[in-house]
């Protein structure tokens, strides 16, 4: 039956709109936490599967564990996100979208499980798009910390290869995409700039936002690698196309002159930091030469670059296919705090 109602049809804008605005993903967070976002829920495990998988399915629990051992963190200071709905996930998503995540087969081309005819379906969808909707519930969370805070960190998040309509990579959702249209509306935010520095093209992101610019993307990766997508490079304001096998000082030297066009070239409010580890030496899929002492170098890089502009940023983890990826993760976040670009804020007497 046909509604009587004279009311006009809600467009798309608006009920985007309406759909951030309703949402209970920012949240406020207690002065006694730092704006490290992390949850057990992260992690991926069944049954011991997961094992067959190249991706670190326990990396962010990892990353977690060391620097509460190093004495850097305290888990209760931790904030645990929501997870992230239906509704949050149709501000960007299409239902067609998240419709096909329903089906194990294309969850499996998506995310790269082993074979789904092992893994029943009821599995998959608690087992490793759960955790997703988590971090992503922390991606999102991140951006509305960082402009509090100055800064956030996502132990988790960074899904760049998932745009609106199509997964890829191990991303299922476009975090990325979906923190900033929350930042558009709910931190009045008009500049966002992406810094996207894991070893494969952020092309998620890039089709997402390729005609707005109100976001500046900034994406330096290996060229010969997936995803290869020529038609989301024309999205990038600024490309740094690497060769696999570049080292760490190339690397470096590259990532001081693309900061400085970029300081030159767009007044950002908020940086979003994609800081993929598969940039390292030996990762099977980065195909860079970069140390982990590079690593932390160029993490610190990126935060100066936004602290000494009074600009907020949120970290991602993204990428990183090595078992040491969690261990340099974490040191490379000591060392953004023994510099002082972000408080931790241990109590007196913990070493």
């Amino acid at each position: 039956m046909a509604s009587s109602s004279s009311e006009p049809p809600v467009d798309g804008e608006s009920l985007r709109r309406n759909r951030i605005l309703s949402s209970k993903l920012y949240f406020d967070v207690p002065p006694s936490k730092v704006p490290v976002i992390y949850s057990s829920s992260y992690d991926i495990a069944f049954l011991g599967i997961e094992k067959l998988h190249p991706f670190d399915s326990s990396k962010w629990g990892h990353i977690c564990q060391f620097l509460i051992k190093e004495g850097f963190l305290v888990k209760s200071q931790t904030v645990e996100p929501v997870e992230a709905s239906k509704d949050d996930l149709l501000v960007v998503h299409s239902e067609l979208y998240l419709s096909s995540l329903q089906s194990s087969t294309n969850v499996a081309i998506i995310t790269e499980v082993p074979p789904v005819a092992i893994i029943p379906n009821c599995l998959v969808q608690k087992k490793v798009l759960y955790p997703f909707r988590k971090q992503v519930g922390g991606s999102i969370l991140a951006a509305k910390l960082a402009k509090e805070q100055g800064w956030a960190i996502n132990i988790g998040g960074g899904f760049h290869h998932c745009s609106a309509e199509k997964g890829g990579g191990f991303c299922a959702y476009a975090d990325i995409s979906l923190c900033i249209h929350f930042a558009f509306v709910r931190l009045n935010i008009t500049r966002v700039m992406i810094i996207d520095l894991d070893a494969h093209q952020g092309n998620g992101h890039e089709k997402d936002f390729s005609n707005d610019r109100r976001v500046y993307i900034l994406d330096m990766y290996n060229s010969g690698i997936y995803p290869l997508d020529y038609e989301a490079k024309r999205s990038i304001d600024q490309k740094v196309e690497l060769v696999s096998g570049t080292q760490t000082k190339e690397y470096l030297d590259k990532l001081d002159e693309a900061l400085e066009v970029a300081r030159n070239n767009f007044n950002p409010e908020l940086v979003v930091y994609n800081a993929g580890t598969d940039v390292l030496d030996g990762d099977p899929l980065g195909r860079l030469k970069v140390s982990p002492d590079g690593v932390a170098a160029r993490d610190e890089k990126v935060f100066r670059f936004a602290r000494e502009r009074n600009i907020p940023l949120f970290m991602l983890t993204s990428g990183g296919y090595m078992k040491s990826s969690a261990r340099v993760i974490a040191d490379s976040i000591i060392n953004l705090s023994k510099k002082n670009l972000i408080d931790l804020k241990v109590p007196l007497g913990r070493n």
